[in-house]
């Protein structure tokens, strides 16, 4: 199996990273054909439009959706970028059209927030504008002009990856993110500071970009302790951990 397959296999059956209350949803009860052997991806190389291509994939190879639109572009009327879309769908089984948002995130908690390792990137705000902006496009006279409806799309949110937590750190992890409860199975990553790499018990083996959900097949050289920026790594007992500098939140 290869790592588009395997990455299609992970969001098929995995879980969100919040359990399931509306608009929160999973595709874990979705029946679709597994990907083929054959399929390429040429797009886009960065890991979000990957992955906004594999569930669309997944998705409209189910029998319970049909594909109506994807990647709609919304401009005001002077000119101005609304946002863009992921996907509307028709759900066969129900007569209805669905709006899809999807997101693959990975967070790590520091002082009660959770942060990308890229820091701008919080989980509340991610959260916060997806709930409040992206979903919400889908009722604007901007879409309804674009793509007119009987009746506005339902709001359907797939956000998955995974949360980090660190190990040598006595910090309390929340379970819940603006009155959403996280599903703890997805807090299931480690990371640490790089004055901290001592305290790691096992060597630690680099992940490129693409393989950060799902992880390593085949390892080759550990990783020396770094020195720059952060790395994502993964154990050869599957554990997953982010190595971060130790001015990290701030200035990055």
């Amino acid at each position: 199996m290869n790592s588009l397959q395997r990455f299609y296999q992970w969001i098929a059956n995995s879980p969100p990273l919040f359990k399931l209350q509306p608009p929160f949803t999973t595709v874990e009860d979705i029946q679709s054909s597994p990907l083929a052997e054959s399929e390429s991806y040429d797009g886009n190389p960065r890991l979000g439009f990957l992955y906004q291509h594999l569930c669309t994939k997944l998705l409209t190879s189910s029998p319970r959706y049909e594909l109506i639109a994807e990647e709609i572009q919304l401009n005001g009327q002077n000119g101005r970028t609304i946002g863009a879309i992921d996907l509307i769908l028709k759900n066969l089984e129900t007569d209805e059209h669905e709006h899809w948002e999807v997101a693959i995130k990975f967070y790590l908690l520091h002082q009660g927030i959770w942060y990308g390792p890229n820091a701008h990137d919080q989980l509340h705000k991610k959260l916060d504008r997806m709930l409040s902006h992206q979903l919400k496009m889908s009722q604007r006279d901007e879409f309804h002009q674009r793509l007119p409806l009987e009746q506005p799309p339902s709001e359907h949110l797939l956000m998955q990856g995974r949360l980090y937590i660190n190990p040598f750190s006595t910090e309390e992890t929340p379970s819940e993110c603006l009155g959403f409860e996280l599903d703890p199975s997805q807090i299931s990553g480690y990371w640490c500071y790089q004055s901290q790499w001592e305290q790691i018990s096992e060597p630690l083996y680099p992940l490129s970009k693409p393989l950060w959900a799902i992880g390593n097949n085949e390892y080759l050289e550990p990783i020396d302790k770094p020195s720059a920026k952060f790395v994502h790594t993964q154990t050869k007992s599957g554990q997953f951990w982010f190595v971060v500098p130790d001015t990290w939140p701030n200035n990055h």
